[in-house]
């Protein structure tokens, strides 16, 4: 569950950058500049630093994510069936990301419907288990895929690496049918 929630999180990145590019409030000035001070810029910026720091959260959960699959090591599974699903990832964007972005948040009122609405979908994506379309891995490189195995059929792979029918693969448990994969290598 708790890896689920920190994907979901990471799918938010280009939701947190928008908002934080769209709502900063920072003054540049060439001349007789003078320094507001932290608190009086931070006071002016606490929608842009919550996403900031969101922003944050989500690199630090990618890189556990990064590093728990790196530990891939169960028996490999041969590939049978596959699909290229990798549309999911767009399907998120579009329908999620950039009609939130839209929100007015100079408007504290906005800003919590913004949360709550974040809290909801994330519960909605977890639950439904869709945390997997998520289009901060489709730009870091990972691929979706529908596949079938000699042991299961319609379970999603997400792999780094091209998938074909045939290859052997050393899976990762995300989910009951949603896992991690790297080609297996003759070590």
């Amino acid at each position: 569950m708790r890896q689920k929630i920190e994907l979901y999180i990471v799918s938010l990145w280009l939701l947190f950058l928008l908002i934080l590019v769209n709502r900063a409030q920072i003054t540049i000035c060439f001349d007789g500049c003078s320094i507001i001070g932290f608190w009086d810029l931070l006071s002016t910026n606490i929608i842009p630093a919550i996403s900031l720091l969101l922003f944050l959260v989500g690199i630090l959960f990618y890189y556990r994510f990064k590093y728990v699959i790196g530990g891939a090591k169960r028996l490999p599974i041969q590939i049978t069936e596959i699909e290229n699903v990798n549309y999911e990832h767009l399907t998120f964007l579009t329908t999620y990301i950039i009609p939130l972005i839209c929100f007015d948040l100079s408007q504290f009122r906005y800003a919590i419907d913004l949360g709550i609405l974040l809290i909801i979908i994330g519960a909605i994506y977890v639950k439904t288990n869709m945390f997997y379309a998520n289009p901060t891995l489709a730009l870091l490189g990972y691929q979706i895929y529908r596949v079938s195995t000699s042991e299961k059929q319609g379970i999603i792979f997400i792999s780094k690496e091209k998938l074909i029918k045939g290859n052997w693969v050393q899976p990762l448990s995300l989910d009951e049918k949603i896992y991690f994969v790297k080609i297996k290598t003759n070590e």
